[in-house]
């Protein structure tokens, strides 16, 4: 199956949140970023931007979004999740990935989001505002 097929026509608008840190050092694993420059085609910026999804309707669709294939980031080792993503265009213009780490409990209303640059500086947003990923 194309990867990018799950997510054509999805729409998940989304609140800004802070996180806590934790998709910086995700991110800069060097067994990470090389999965997420091979696999996904993005050299991420250390980091994801955080955002809670608040609706039924997008909650919907990202809970029936999650359940297709994706592209699987792999760990090397036990310790480590993997995490599912998805391709995204961010605002319509800026390419990026929906990163879903696959651990029991993770809260079914946050994205996290992956992408080459600094989204908040590069979208000029900060925390509380919305933004759309599709």
């Amino acid at each position: 199956m194309d990867e990018n097929k799950a997510q054509r026509g999805v729409s998940l608008k989304g609140v800004i949140v802070s996180g806590l840190g934790e998709g910086r050092f995700f991110t800069e694993l060097p067994w990470a970023k090389g999965q997420f420059i091979g696999k996904v085609g993005i050299d991420p910026y250390p980091g994801t931007l955080n955002l809670r999804l608040d609706s039924a309707e997008v909650l919907k669709r990202w809970r029936e979004l999650r359940n297709q294939p994706g592209i699987t980031i792999v760990p090397p080792e036990t310790g480590f999740c993997n995490g599912k993503c998805f391709k995204v265009l961010i605002q319509g213009k800026l390419s990026g990935a929906i990163v879903f780490p696959e651990v029991a409990g993770y809260p079914v209303d946050k994205l996290e989001v992956v992408a080459p640059h600094n989204l908040k500086e590069a979208l000029e947003v900060q925390d509380g505002d919305e933004i759309t990923p599709f």
